[in-house]
């Protein structure tokens, strides 16, 4: 594996079904609303297909994301299997390239979440200063997804309560809330803002 290289197993467990679990997960336009302190904005690069024969591939979308240190990466999400009770799989391109898999199993009331990210990092910053920060940077991934736990398992609350979702309270918002003030350029608006083994 090369220093650039990064390869993340995250297991969440979490209060809710599958179903509950692939609906959130599998839509991406959500993610700043329910994760804000990673997804800091999406924009679709086409319309989701509607199919009335069952689950369908969403479009790519491109994110702009962040973790916990001060750098922020841009790369398009690409779900490349339907999203089902059982999981799906995606790639991604960009800053980060490589392929992700969500697997869903049901444990009673709740729902274990296995998270497999492959990627190699290409952001110019990351891919220099791999082989010196690489423990730093695999950090930050673990801070963010330790975030991400915390915000679905709020979303998942969120949901149950419905008219009494006020009673919940927010997701985590972003660190570094200066790197939110950026110019978007003309290709879309930007929106406000476990156990694991590398």
């Amino acid at each position: 594996m090369g220093s650039a290289d990064y390869q993340f197993l995250t297991v969440w467990r979490v209060a809710g079904t599958p179903e509950d679990v692939a609906a959130i997960l599998g839509d991406a336009s959500s993610l700043p609303r329910w994760w804000p302190s990673v997804y800091l904005a999406v924009e679709p690069e086409g319309r989701t297909p509607e199919s009335g024969l069952g689950p369908c591939i969403p479009s790519p979308v491109r994110l702009h994301t962040k973790g916990w240190l001060p750098y922020t990466l841009r790369w398009t999400l690409t779900v490349t299997e339907p999203v089902t009770r059982r999981g799906f799989a995606l790639t991604a391109s960009g800053d980060l390239n490589g392929t992700g898999r969500w697997t869903f199993e049901q444990d009673g009331p709740e729902t274990v979440i296995t998270y497999d990210w492959r990627v190699r990092a290409e952001k110019p910053v990351l891919r220099r200063l791999s082989w010196l920060l690489k423990p730093a940077f695999a950090a930050n991934h673990r801070w963010a997804m330790a975030r991400g736990q915390e915000s679905l398992a709020l979303e998942l609350r969120r949901r149950r309560h419905g008219d009494d979702a006020q009673a919940v309270p927010p997701p985590p918002g972003a660190t570094f809330r200066q790197l939110l003030h950026h110019k978007t350029s003309g290709r879309g608006r930007r929106r406000p803002g476990s156990r694991e083994r590398e």
